[in-house]
């Protein structure tokens, strides 16, 4: 069954250099810190992390098989460079999911829950002010996913993370060109259909945050 990967300890040094490696990467590919299409090399990256090729191409073979990294037939590595398309097909599994893992979570919604979950979209909110597109898509994702981890449904959240490992670098990368600066008001009617256990309210809500939220950025 697939599990999505733990959170990180609170001392990286106690990391193998695989893990090291793999958590580092698939979060600056998850949070847009890279760029649609940026070649990685096995080399620049073992002398990054100050390791050896091995842990290096463990950590590659692992992203690629979860789709957040790419690799050619001639072993050239890639973050996703993603067609509208494309875009368009996965937001369409994302509004399939995201509802669900919303909908299980929904009893577990604590008021403590809802209070971190404003807390988070406070940060995102400043983050749409300030411009910073990376920081909006790390808040963005993190808003979510605290939600959907109520769900104790790991197997469907293990597949949304595989879609947003997929978007981050294109996410990112549209956002920085979009120059907005009104946050978009999906995460309030979470948050409103969240307090009111309103159960048809909370899929639609994620449903129009997932789709609409990203047709305007590709617009």
């Amino acid at each position: 069954m697939m599990r999505p990967p733990r959170s990180l300890p609170a001392d990286p040094s106690s990391l193998s250099a695989h893990d090291r490696v793999y958590r580092t990467l698939r979060s600056r590919v998850m949070h847009g810190e890279l760029d649609p299409g940026q070649a990685l090399t096995l080399r620049g990256i073992a002398r990054e992390f100050g390791v050896s090729m091995t842990p290096a191409r463990e950590a590659v073979q692992r992203l690629v098989a979860e789709g957040a990294l790419s690799m050619s037939a001639s072993g050239r590595v890639t973050t996703p460079e993603l067609t509208q398309d494309r875009i368009e097909e996965l937001a369409s599994i994302r509004a399939l999911l995201e509802p669900e893992l919303g909908s299980r979570a929904l009893p577990r919604a604590h008021s403590a829950l809802i209070d971190r979950m404003e807390a988070i979209n406070a940060a995102n909110t400043d983050a749409v002010m300030n411009q910073d597109a990376v920081t909006y898509v790390r808040t963005n994702l993190e808003f979510h996913r605290t939600l959907y981890l109520r769900a104790q449904s790991p197997a469907m959240l293990a597949l949304v993370e595989t879609l947003w490992l997929q978007l981050g670098p294109t996410m990112r990368a549209l956002y920085g060109r979009l120059r907005r600066n009104t946050p978009p008001p999906h995460h309030r009617m979470i948050l409103a259909a969240l307090k009111a256990g309103d159960e048809p309210g909370l899929r639609l809500a994620l449903r129009t945050d997932v789709t609409q939220g990203l047709r305007h950025l590709t617009q």
